[in-house]
């Protein structure tokens, strides 16, 4: 399902999930596995977290904040008016986003669709560069 992009401005966005983060981490532990097994087990481990991540996690983007939930509940609120900058390292290959708050930063893998991330980004808070 896909968000509604223009409803930013007035609506809460929800960006759907991606897998590909945890995806090419699995894929990149498979021949680590192969070669050492307690080096690949961690990857392997780490690949299943971030899946679990991207299906329970949801980014929601308001007129005022971005927010996160955990399913139905509310689990951290960033009011775009903390916001400093913002940017999606590997654009080619989205894997982290990074944006600093007034009294913070926050590194976040990509696990929700890219362009729709980077297009409520965009909207909420031009990028800085």
């Amino acid at each position: 399902m896909k968000a509604d992009l223009s409803a930013l401005a007035s609506e809460t966005v929800v960006l759907s999930p991606s897998y590909g983060v945890p995806v090419g981490v699995a894929i990149a532990a498979l021949p680590v596995l192969w070669l050492n097994p307690w080096a690949g087990l961690p990857l392997i481990l780490f690949a299943t977290f971030l899946a679990i991540q991207a299906a329970t996690l949801r980014l929601h983007f308001t007129a005022t904040a971005l927010e996160i939930y955990r399913q139905s509940t509310q689990i951290r609120c960033f009011p775009y008016a903390d916001w400093q900058y913002w940017q999606i390292y590997y654009p080619l290959v989205p894997v982290l986003f990074y944006f600093r708050e007034v009294q913070s930063i926050h590194f976040l893998p990509i696990l929700f669709n890219p362009v729709e991330l980077k297009y409520c980004l965009s909207r909420a808070l031009p990028p800085s560069l």
